[in-house]
């Protein structure tokens, strides 16, 4: 009886294997749809005054006075998953991603490449910001502990937007070398786009880099 039970347990998991393999046989995956909807998630995640062109009508302005309270102009990047806090360094990383995968496959991306773009140049005109003050590296807007507190829409928050940098008397050389690296890497999308943009970008990238070498 025992025996019988086994057999038909181990025939029932392999029928359902088979079936789960022949479900994924025919699923059609369709990775222009995917790469479509990867870069239209970064439009989900913009702060600052949203241009006309967005396509998530959803999103409103939000974060309109960050930067206020070291009087600095830091509208503007993308917050952080599903909270309102800018942090600088993977939004760094992220924009640098976005510019090789230009660098490397914007041939191939089509309609998306426009897209593509936008989303670098959002991130990279808020790290023009960022970098303003010599001496000066913004590495986040928003305080993450009343942040996390809470879940709400970026236009309806109310906690903190306190600013926080690193100087030569707080040092951070991490933030600042990625910031770097994402000017230097989108100045090279741009450069056969808008080359006056790509020269502001490798020239600010520069002064970064020479002040976290310093």
């Amino acid at each position: 009886m025992r025996g019988n039970m086994v057999a038909v347990s181990k025939l029932s998991l392999l029928l359902t294997m088979m079936m789960m393999i022949t479900m994924v046989k025919s699923v059609s995956l369709n990775y222009s749809d995917a790469l479509t909807k990867s870069i239209l998630f970064f439009e989900g995640q913009r702060s600052g005054k949203l241009p006309s062109s967005q396509r998530m009508t959803w999103r409103k302005d939000s974060a309109l006075h960050d930067g206020c309270d070291i009087h600095m102009d830091l509208v503007g990047g993308y917050y952080d998953a599903g909270d309102n806090v800018k942090f600088n360094f993977p939004m760094a990383y992220t924009t640098t991603m976005l510019a090789w995968s230009v660098v490397e496959f914007g041939e191939l991306m089509g309609p998306d490449l426009q897209h593509a773009l936008e989303s670098i140049r959002w991130g990279t005109d808020y790290f023009l910001k960022a970098t303003t003050k010599p001496n000066i590296v913004v590495a986040q807007v928003g305080n993450p502990i009343s942040d996390h507190d809470c879940w709400e829409r970026p236009e309806d928050m109310d906690t903190s937007r306190t600013t926080y940098y690193v100087s030569e008397n707080r040092p951070g050389s991490e933030v600042s070398a990625e910031i770097a690296a994402a000017l230097a890497a989108s100045s090279i999308a741009f450069r056969k786009i808008d080359d006056q943009y790509s020269n502001v970008l490798l020239a600010r990238a520069k002064q970064v880099y020479i002040y976290l070498i310093a």
